[in-house]
């Protein structure tokens, strides 16, 4: 036990040392701002950092140019955590109290949200902190960091887990920022899918008998209705079966984006090729079949009357989460040891300006209370489930969700401050959240108490084999 104590005092020692280079990196990352799968900067600043540290790295996992795999040390147990670095398009902002896109770039270019520069770091830390405990005590195990890009779109752990990459894994140890201090119990993330369909009028000039036309002549034809009407019909029909895909229970949703394609042309020409995404969550497995078998009967219909073809390219598709109450209950110790964060008058000050700014009163304290205290398991679970029927087991969606399929997998939850409302029903503009997300005073301390606790809960799960046979039992 003394043992124990003291490779778990290294682990924290070496992240106390580190805690300025780290919050230098985070910011590097912020600053990237790179959306999904072009975070070509901020993959390199990992592979050359994770080499530097001895980690052995292979770059473009999975063939996508901007994930990793990183491991280092021997044997067993095979422990791991990712990193995420995919910034939001739309979301960009200055560190800066007042609404400011990032200069000489356009308004609505990408920016960090949650911020995934934040639990990049932060799960970077842990490894490296679990890596300094273990090497300086001799403690044999490998330690993997998977860099996974395009979270936001769920993209890279589904394609990192039909490879193989989590395949002999004994346990994962992962973490979001969130607007409270605790850990996932039983109700995790659910199934998000998403695919593109696309339209394609590849014979256009069998729509009509050309000879029931006065003139020769594309201008004089009736035209074939063509990828465009598709799309459209898709778009309305997909609207009205709406209604019949599920009941309105189980908080699933269903969304759409229309992706340009440039085949604008004023003659009487029939639109060649439209596409429209579509992406739906839901609480289970079947839900997310059921609303597919409506999608593809809504495009195979609407294909056949506008002289089209439909074709289907999938996105993504994850799993649900799998729950772990050993790894909930060893990630809850850890985190009442290293305590809540605590916010200096840096961070207090810019949330006020913010305040001040959208001309409200500033505020004392203006985060939400719940980002400075810690929140049991029980406790969050239950006001999770106050609004969800007892037969919904999942709510939301994250691609994190695919690492339990494969090891026992936990979930911490570390503050990442919110502004508090001044009354009731008050929104802050996104920008505000955005200009907090990367201030390392209002970030930093949720950082290095996930990057903590994660790195006690590893090098827990490295020393003492009976905990890890429980949870993988």
């Amino acid at each position: 036990m003394n043992a124990n104590k003291a490779i778990r005092a290294s682990a924290l020692d070496w992240i106390a040392a580190n805690e300025a280079r780290l919050s230098r990196f985070n910011e590097g990352i912020w600053a990237h701002a790179e959306p999904a799968w072009r975070e070509y900067k901020s993959c390199r600043d990992y592979v050359e950092l994770l080499r530097a540290e001895g980690f052995t790295v292979e770059a473009g996992s999975g063939d996508m140019p901007t994930a990793f795999a990183a491991e280092w040390g021997e044997g067993a147990p095979v422990l791991a955590s990712f990193s995420e670095y995919d910034a939001v398009p739309g979301n960009s902002q200055q560190v800066v109290p007042y609404q400011a896109p990032r200069e000489g770039l356009h308004p609505y270019t990408a920016g960090h949200t949650d911020p995934h520069s934040v639990l990049g770091t932060a799960a970077l830390a842990a490894i490296l902190g679990a890596k300094a405990a273990m090497q300086q005590h001799g403690v044999k195990g490998k330690l993997k960091l998977f860099g996974e890009p395009a979270e936001k779109v769920c993209g890279s752990k589904p394609i990192h887990a039909a490879k193989g990459y989590y395949d002999g894994l004994d346990a994962a140890v992962v973490w979001h920022p969130w607007p409270s201090n605790t850990v996932t119990g039983e109700t995790h993330f659910g199934a998000y899918w998403s695919v593109i369909i696309s339209f394609e009028a590849d014979q256009p000039e069998n729509w009509i008998d050309p000879t029931l036309m006065p003139i020769e002549g594309a201008h004089a034809a009736a035209r074939c209705p063509g990828a465009v009407d598709a799309l459209c019909l898709m778009y309305t029909t997909t609207k009205y079966t709406k209604e019949a895909m599920f009941p309105h229970a189980g908080s699933w949703t269903l969304n759409e984006f229309i992706l340009g394609d440039g085949g604008a042309t004023s003659d009487n020409l029939t639109p060649r090729f439209s596409q429209i995404q579509y992406s739906w969550r839901s609480s289970s497995l079947g839900i997310q079949e059921q609303i597919w078998r409506v999608l593809a009967a809504n495009a195979r219909h609407v294909a056949s009357i506008t002289g089209c073809k439909a074709y289907a390219r999938w996105v993504t598709k994850t799993r649900v989460g799998l729950p772990n109450t050993v790894m909930t209950d060893l990630t809850w110790k850890n985190l009442q040891e290293v305590g809540a964060p605590r916010y200096d008058e840096a961070a207090l000050e810019f949330g006020r300006a913010i305040q001040r700014n959208l001309g409200l009163e500033p505020m004392a304290d203006p985060f939400i209370a719940s980002v400075s205290k810690l929140t049991t398991p029980e406790e969050n679970e239950t006001r999770l489930r106050a609004g969800l029927p007892a037969w919904q087991k999942h709510l939301s969606a994250d691609d994190y969700v695919e690492y339990s399929w494969h090891a026992p997998t936990v979930r911490l939850l570390a503050g990442r401050p919110r502004l508090r409302p001044p009354s009731p029903g008050y929104a802050y503009p996104n920008w505000a959240y955005n200009a907090l997300g990367g201030l390392p005073a209002a970030v930093d301390p949720g950082l290095f108490v996930a990057a903590k606790t994660m790195a006690l809960t590893l090098v827990d799960l490295a020393t003492d084999p009976t905990v890890l046979a429980a949870a993988q039992a």
